[in-house]
Order: structure tokens, then C-alpha cells, then sequence
């Protein structure tokens, strides 16, 4: 058992326990590790202190993993991403992968105009971009994620 530091894409660092490096890889790859402050799957291993036995026979001392645990604004913030969320669960229309598609239709007002929300690849959401088409990321927040 390894306790590595984990970083996420904009900086936020947790630590992990894992297996073994290799493990750390494979979920790392599999984006199964995801960040306790901002949900974030993109994640890479930061500097860590490694547990070493110094002589030998002599168990290494246990680790002591820190609890990722949040601020007060982060806690602020999370509430607040998660009203948001459910606000817009609750208003809008979930039209799961078929949003880039009604996304264009109501843009073009092929569609009733109207709230939705589903899912989109990254070339999707370029697309509509480049189309001028208005968009915005639905918070996925991080137990969701487990």
C-alpha cells in the first residue's frame, strides 16, 4: 500500500492510497480517481514523501493519510454548485446524449426554445462553440463521480 499526492488539473492536491504505483496508473488512465474539491478525473501524481524501511528487518512507520477535507469555501461553493445543479435538473429537459443534436435545433429554431441538458463529447461541444451556439458545463460533483 502506497499514499501518493494527487494533483488535479487546476492544482487542487489530495492524497490516495493505492495498491501499488502501477495501480495508481491504471485508475488514473481509467479516470476513477476524481478530485474531492472540484470533481476533476484529470488528475496527476505530485511530489510524495515515500515510506521507506531505513534499516533492515525494521518495519517502515504507517503513513498517515490526511482526509481530503474542504474549507468553509469550499463547502460555500459546493453548495452553491449543487443548487445550481438541481435547479437546472428540475427546470430543464434531460436530453441525454442527443444534446449537441437539440442543442442546434432549438439554436436554429428547429425546436421549441427551452432548457436542456444532457451529455457531449469534447468535439461536440467544440462544434457547437465554433457555431456560436451558447453552452455551459453542468457541475459534476465529486461523489457523483463515485
Amino acid at each position: 500500500m502506497i499514499v501518493l499526492t494527487v494533483l488535479c488539473e487546476t492544482d487542487h492536491e489530495f492524497e490516495g492510497w493505492f495498491a501499488s504505483a502501477e495501480a495508481f496508473e491504471t485508475q488514473r488512465e481509467a479516470r476513477a480517481i476524481a478530485c474531492p474539491a472540484c470533481g476533476s478525473t484529470r488528475v496527476r501524481r505530485g511530489l510524495s514523501a515515500p515510506n521507506v524501511a531505513t534499516r533492515k528487518g525494521r518495519e517502515a512507520e504507517p503513513v498517515t493519510a490526511m482526509k481530503p477535507g474542504l474549507s468553509a469555501d469550499q463547502h460555500r461553493l459546493r453548495a452553491v454548485l449543487a443548487a445550481l445543479k438541481a435547479e437546472v435538473e428540475a427546470s430543464c429537459d434531460y436530453v441525454g446524449e442527443a444534446f449537441a443534436e437539440e442543442a442546434r435545433a432549438i439554436h436554429y429554431g428547429e425546436s421549441d426554445p427551452r432548457g436542456i441538458y444532457g451529455e457531449a463529447s469534447g468535439a461536440e461541444v467544440e462544434a457547437l462553440l465554433e457555431e456560436g451556439i451558447t453552452i455551459a458545463p453542468l457541475p459534476r460533483l465529486p461523489d457523483e463521480a463515485n
